[in-house]
């Protein structure tokens, strides 16, 4: 019997379904314009849907992460961590835009808000889920039944 899926890690792997898509988006031309002046760090000229500057490392800053939200969330208290440690991750980036402290990482006003709403939206997601959903599905029918 397969184990059941928790609401957490459902969250959590759509999450990590969401970052890989825009990283990996991030690399195809058409989709990102300017696509021949990406650099691998700070500098690119390039802009995902002609909106977001991005970069080789900024795709991969989506991508890994991505990936990674799958392999964790196999678990609910993977999922949760990944929902909250990688929504820090992108508000520390969002930060780091507000500030122009990172000349490494090509950030514009529409990647810091990006930034912003990915990891509030995480970081959240992994509070209310660790109240809502705290339990695993058979303890909640348990404590229901008592």
């Amino acid at each position: 019997m397969k184990p059941q899926t928790t609401p957490t890690q459902t969250i959590a792997m759509f999450a990590g379904a969401t970052l890989l898509l825009i990283g990996i988006l991030g690399f195809i031309p058409g989709v990102t314009s300017h696509h021949d002046s990406m650099a691998f760090a700070g500098g690119s000229g390039s802009q995902l849907l002609g909106i977001f500057r991005t970069s080789v490392l900024e795709n991969l800053a989506y991508v890994l992460p991505g990936i990674a939200g799958f392999a964790i969330a196999r678990t609910d208290p993977g999922a949760r961590w990944f929902l909250v440690g990688g929504g820090a991750g992108y508000l520390g980036l969002w930060l780091l835009g507000l500030v122009n402290g990172g000349g490494w990482i090509p950030v514009n006003s529409a990647d810091d808000w990006l930034h912003f709403a990915l990891g509030t939206g995480m970081v959240g997601l992994g509070l209310v889920t660790a109240r809502v959903f705290g339990q695993a599905p058979h303890q909640n029918e348990a404590a229901i039944t008592t």
